[in-house]
C-alpha cells in the first residue's frame, strides 16, 4: 500500500536567530579590539576606536554573508542606544564641584562656540549636513561616545561615522602630544594647564594622557573638565535631533519640543540623576559601568562592519580639513578662556 509523499513546510527562522550570526561576528570584532591593547603600538588606543577599524578592515577584505546584517546592525543602533544611556551611571552632579560654576561656564562655552563654528564651517566647505554634525559633536564634546551619541539621532551613514571617529582620532592623538609642550612655552599653572587640556583635547583618555604629564592637580583637573562636557552630551544630542530631523530626510511629520527628545537621552539623564543621589547600589553599578565600555566598542565594531571604503573615499579631504580646524579651534578657545578667568 502506497502512501502519499509528505509535505515538509518550510521551517521558519525565529526573529531571535536572525540576529546571532551578526551579533556573534560582532561579538568576535570587540574581543579582537579588546586583544589590540596589548599590542605596543596600539596600547593608546581605546577599543572602542579599535573596534571601527577592524571591522571597516574585516567588511574590505573577508566580507561576511548577508545573514549577519541582520545583528550588526541591530548592534549599530539598539545596542548603540542602551550603551549611551548606561553612560550616566558613569557621572555625578557632584563631580563638577571640581571646577566649579566657573569650569562649568567655561566647558558649556568652549563646548557651544566649537560646535557652532564646526557647523558653519562645515557649510562653508560644502561638506554633508550630518557628516558635519558628526564632527561637530566628537571635537566639542567627548571624541568617539559623542560621535555615536549623535549618530543614533542624525542618522547618518556608517561611513560618515567610520571618517567622523578617524578625525577624531588623528587629531586628538595630535593634541594629546602638542599641547602639552606649550606648557612651559605659556608659563601656565598646574590648575589652569590641567582646564585648558580638559577643554580642549577629544577623548577622555587623550585627557588623561596628557593632562597628568602636567603634574597630579593638572591631571585631576583635566578630567573633572573633561566630565562637564561629557554631561552636555544629552543637551547636544537633543539640539541635534531638532537640526536633523527635517522633512527631506524623514518624510514623518517633524515633530517639536519633547516629542524630539530621544529615549536614550531620557535614560541617560535619569541614570545621571540617579547616581547622584547615590541610591543605586555599587554591586548593581559597578557590573554596569564595567559593561558599558564594552558595549559601545561592540556598537562601534558594528558600524565598523556597515562601512564600505569606496564609499569612504568618496568623502574627499575636506571633512579631514574641517576636522583640523574645529580642534585648532577648541584649543585656542579654550585657552582663550583661561586665559581670561586666571
Amino acid at each position: 500500500m502506497s502512501h502519499p509523499s509528505t509535505v515538509h513546510a518550510p521551517r521558519k527562522t525565529s526573529a531571535v536567530a536572525t540576529y546571532i550570526p551578526g551579533l556573534v561576528l560582532v561579538a568576535v570584532i570587540t574581543a579582537s579590539a579588546y586583544g589590540l591593547r596589548h599590542l605596543p603600538f596600539l596600547s593608546a588606543l581605546s577599543p572602542m576606536i579599535s573596534a571601527i577599524f577592524v571591522g571597516m578592515l574585516f567588511a574590505n577584505t573577508v566580507g561576511f554573508s548577508s545573514e549577519a546584517n541582520a545583528g550588526v546592525g541591530m548592534a549599530g543602533k539598539k545596542l548603540l542606544r542602551l550603551a549611551v544611556a548606561l553612560l550616566g551611571l558613569q557621572l555625578t552632579f557632584g563631580q563638577l564641584a571640581g571646577i566649579g560654576v566657573t569650569g562649568l561656564a567655561l566647558a558649556v562655552t568652549a563646548l557651544s562656540l566649537t560646535f557652532f563654528f564646526t557647523v558653519w564651517m562645515g557649510r562653508v566647505l560644502g561638506i554633508d549636513r550630518k557628516l558635519t554634525l558628526l564632527l561637530a559633536a566628537g571635537t566639542s564634546v567627548c571624541g568617539a561616545s559623542a560621535i555615536a551619541g549623535a549618530n543614533a539621532v542624525a542618522r547618518a551613514d556608517d561611513e560618515d561615522v567610520s571618517y567622523a571617529v578617524a578625525c577624531i582620532t588623528l587629531f586628538g592623538t595630535i593634541a594629546m602630544f602638542v599641547l602639552p609642550l606649550f606648557q612651559a612655552i605659556l608659563g601656565l599653572e598646574p590648575h589652569d594647564y590641567g582646564l585648558w587640556i580638559g577643554l580642549s583635547v577629544h577623548e577622555v583618555a587623550q585627557v588623561v594622557g596628557a593632562g597628568f604629564q602636567g603634574g597630579e592637580l593638572a591631571g585631576q583637573t583635566a578630567v573633572v573638565a573633561k566630565l562637564a562636557r561629557v554631561m552636555m552630551l544629552a543637551p547636544l544630542v537633543v539640539a541635534i535631533a531638532v537640526v536633523a530631523a527635517s522633512p527631506a530626510d524623514d518624510p514623518s511629520p517633524r515633530r517639536t519640543g519633547i516629542y524630539v527628545l530621544p529615549t536614550f537621552i531620557v535614560g541617560f539623564v535619569l541614570l545621571t540623576m540617579l547616581n547622584s543621589s547615590g541610591l543605586v547600589p555599587e554591586q548593581v553599578r559597578a557590573p554596569i559601568v564595567s559593561l558599558t565600555p564594552v558595549l559601545l566598542t561592540a556598537a562601534m565594531g558594528a558600524l565598523g562592519l556597515g562601512t564600505n571604503f569606496s564609499k569612504l573615499r568618496q568623502r574627499g579631504f575636506r571633512p579631514l580639513v574641517l576636522s583640523g580646524l574645529a580642534t585648532l579651534f577648541i584649543a585656542s578657545v579654550g585657552l582663550g578662556l583661561v586665559s581670561m578667568m586666571s
